[in-house]
């Protein structure tokens, strides 16, 4: 099947929400997205088996973001998203924006280094490897603002307003690698800011909300540029199929706009999370300061008797 823009299902009827949710399997995110089930539910059932808790909630947000990406990905969604380019938008939006959010308040490099099993003294198996990828400089680097800010912007102004789109629209293979992209880009960006899994770069929660605000605005302006335009912007959408029924440049303001409009709900999603992390970490570290002075009150105590006890002894 041709999946490029200009040739690919060309007799798809008019969209209709009921027609974009019917199963169109793609293969690497139908398997990607069952692999990831499976590794999770594995580190789930091994700690589980062994005693320890997991908390439910990070399990049903890791499912639910793995269902998003299926959602956007094995359904005729990405079908009518080769030919319509609001249809894409709205794949691009959840797979890069609301995902990523999703599979990190799943916490799943917590659950891997939980549940995989330390290897023997002067060995290296998974486990090991994956906390030297955590300490490594390229991690470093990739998870530093300086680096996922312009990351974020670029992967929406350096990708549709140059021929790069066009150029990987025109492959089934460019089509995967790009979604792959935009879900990679979510997940690096968003890590640093409300990721619960443990990282390099972890500013207070001021500077996480000034990260999170510093890169969302920039999706309102793409969104506002895609509706001002007075013609259609992306070759690959300047010509849809007849049988759609649709106007190129009525299409592309309607995925201008839903650019615009879904930069807010991520922002506020994961401004609502931040506030609950901080909220949690006061009242470990209460909790921390209130276990301290006992300790402290216990040894003054403890102090003040032996104290007293000598001096009976000596009057003895």
């Amino acid at each position: 099947m041709d999946h490029s823009g200009h040739g690919m299902m060309t007799d798809l009827p008019p969209f209709t929400l009921g027609r974009g949710l019917e199963w169109s399997t793609d293969p690497f995110f139908l398997v990607s997205c069952l692999v990831g089930l499976a590794l999770y539910g594995w580190g789930v059932a091994r700690l589980v088996r062994r005693g320890d808790r997991w908390p439910v909630g990070r399990v049903i947000s890791f499912v639910v973001g793995v269902l998003t990406v299926l959602l956007v990905m094995c359904t005729q969604l990405n079908d009518y998203g080769m030919v319509m380019f609001s249809v894409h938008m709205v794949q691009h939006m959840v797979i890069s924006m609301l995902s990523p959010i999703l599979l990190l308040l799943g916490a799943p490099i917590t659950l891997a280094l939980r549940a995989l099993p330390v290897a023997g003294r002067g060995r290296t198996g998974p486990r090991e490897l994956l906390l030297k990828l955590l300490h490594s400089r390229l991690v470093r680097i990739v998870s530093h603002p300086a680096f996922t800010i312009p990351l974020f912007i670029a992967s929406l102004y350096a990708l549709y307003f140059t021929p790069i789109f066009d150029f990987l629209m025109e492959s089934r293979t460019g089509h995967i690698a790009m979604m792959v992209h935009f879900l990679a880009v979510g997940l690096v960006f968003f890590w640093p800011i409300m990721g619960v899994d443990p990282g390099p770069h972890r500013p207070g929660y001021v500077m996480r909300m000034l990260e999170l605000f510093a890169g969302m605005p920039f999706h309102a302006f793409f969104g506002i540029a895609l509706m001002m335009a007075s013609g259609p912007m992306i070759g690959t959408y300047s010509h849809p199929p007849a049988s759609l029924g649709i106007d190129a440049l009525s299409d592309q303001t309607a995925a201008g706009g839903i650019a615009w409009a879904f930069s807010e709900v991520p922002s506020v999603v994961v401004l609502l999370a931040l506030l609950f992390q901080w909220h949690r970490s006061e009242q470990r570290q209460a909790r921390r300061i209130d276990r301290a002075a006992d300790r402290d009150g216990d040894k003054d105590l403890e102090a003040y008797n032996a104290y007293l006890a000598s001096l009976h002894a000596r009057g003895g």
